[in-house]
């Protein structure tokens, strides 16, 4: 299949639009993988070999993140690349991507690839394009970093094949949670072509692990799994509505990540909701935090929310307000209660707890040793006792408890107004703040 490229750019114009142009796609990660250099190429992959720092808007610094091209056959309401849009358009050619590449990893800039793309003449067309791309990258250039590739649906399965065993990762954004926000925003879209992609990746996955279970040498197919991403905020789901998705994609698709991506109104059309208060930041910061919470702590979706309160308190983290709704289940020994126990608590993360159970086999354990083992006292004196004591005497309220968390200043995004309290950065990591 031959699609010729025209080029009335030259490389570096095609790269600050194309690479402008990604920034919206947040769904990269690191590997997860472990692959070392075999001698004959450059570049290796190994689990903490992916840097992945974040730029303010979005995008991952350590990886060459780019789009094939901008031009699209879609018309989403939400895109900054739909068709009807009046914006620069161009396209890469396979060799220009593998030269940037290679000359950014050769100058230590970048450790991988994320390659995305907008859809143009057909999925085929462009799935055979990044095929075409991902061929010559390892096979002539011999690179052997990190590849992370946009599956794109309506494409044939026999290319979305090829591909996933040359890429270590591969990924289909849902890009709205329902099948109904699809309707609405993005019409030319159907939720059971992102699905048919997204199944075969997972089934040939399950086929994979069998076929090197038996033969030493049989190639990898996406080895690092497959990611999703859906816009928040751009119709009118629920968080209840989103983490049933989520949680519907890790079960049934073994999905590696589920991103969140707060909508930005890069376009104006009456279907699309005014944000006069700007991109809803925090309730994607609540849904990371959330997430984390359902891939680590054993919590689930009815757990967190359910139809009669259909969304997270924006005040304090998912896994407190969990807790303030359960005092029930509160305080918890730390010297005997289970891992998964352990877990429930706020201010006590994974690693936390198992230094907990660990440590306390060797002795007792007061709060001074559960601080330096990572317990964030601050919450977690609220709803534990250490060898049957409290740290200091509290009150078992939901109110006494809330008003003294938020006199703690949990951590909010500047333009959240709440009285008496100073308002501190979004960006903290949701794997401290559970």
């Amino acid at each position: 299949m031959n699609y010729q490229i025209e080029q009335p750019m030259d490389m570096m114009q095609k790269l600050a639009i194309l690479a402008d142009a990604a920034k919206y796609d947040v769904a990269c990660t690191s590997s997860g993988v472990d692959r070392s250099n075999d001698g004959t190429g450059i570049g290796n992959c190994l689990k903490a070999g992916i840097c992945h720092t974040f730029a303010g808007d979005g995008r991952c610094i350590s990886l060459l993140k780019i789009l094939m091209t901008n031009e699209c056959i879609y018309d989403c309401k939400y895109c900054i690349n739909r068709r009807s849009n009046d914006v620069p358009r161009t396209t890469f050619t396979p060799e220009e991507i593998c030269t940037l590449t290679i000359q950014f990893y050769r100058r230590n800039y970048i450790e991988g690839l994320f390659l995305s793309s907008g859809v143009v003449k057909s999925p085929d067309i462009t799935m055979e394009l990044l095929y075409q791309t991902l061929y010559k990258l390892r096979t002539e250039y011999h690179f052997q970093g990190y590849i992370h590739v946009k599956a794109i649906p309506g494409a044939s399965p026999e290319l979305i094949e090829k591909v996933g065993y040359l890429a270590d990762r591969m990924s289909v954004n849902l890009e709205l949670p329902t099948a109904e926000g699809l309707r609405v925003l993005a019409p030319q879209k159907k939720r059971a072509g992102m699905l048919a992609p997204i199944r075969q990746v997972q089934t040939m996955r399950t086929v994979n692990k069998h076929e090197i279970a038996l033969y030493r040498h049989a190639p990898k197919f996406v080895p690092a799994g497959q990611s999703t991403q859906m816009i928040i905020g751009a119709t009118g789901e629920s968080d209840y509505q989103i983490m049933k998705v989520a949680q519907h994609m890790y079960d049934r698709y073994e999905m590696k990540r589920v991103f969140y991506s707060a909508f930005i109104r890069v376009n104006e059309d009456s279907l699309l909701p005014a944000l006069p208060g700007g991109p809803p930041l925090l309730r994607e910061h609540r849904l990371y935090q959330a997430d984390w919470l359902l891939r680590y702590y054993g919590f689930r979706t009815e757990d967190l929310l359910s139809e009669d309160k259909p969304d997270f308190n924006v005040f304090v983290d998912p896994k407190c307000d969990w807790a303030l709704r359960h005092l029930e289940q509160f305080p918890v020994e730390v010297m005997r209660a289970d891992y998964e126990t352990l877990l429930k608590v706020p201010g006590i993360g994974y690693k936390s707890a198992s230094r907990i159970v660990k440590a306390r086999r060797l002795g007792s354990l007061d709060y001074t040793a559960l601080k330096k083992m990572g317990v964030v006292l601050k919450r977690a004196i609220y709803f534990i006792t250490c060898g049957g004591r409290q740290m200091y005497p509290t009150k078992l309220q939901e109110d006494y408890i809330l008003r003294n968390i938020m006199d703690g200043k949990e951590m909010l995004p500047a333009g959240v107004k709440v009285p008496s309290y100073e308002q501190l950065s979004l960006f903290d990591d949701p794997r401290f703040s559970v």
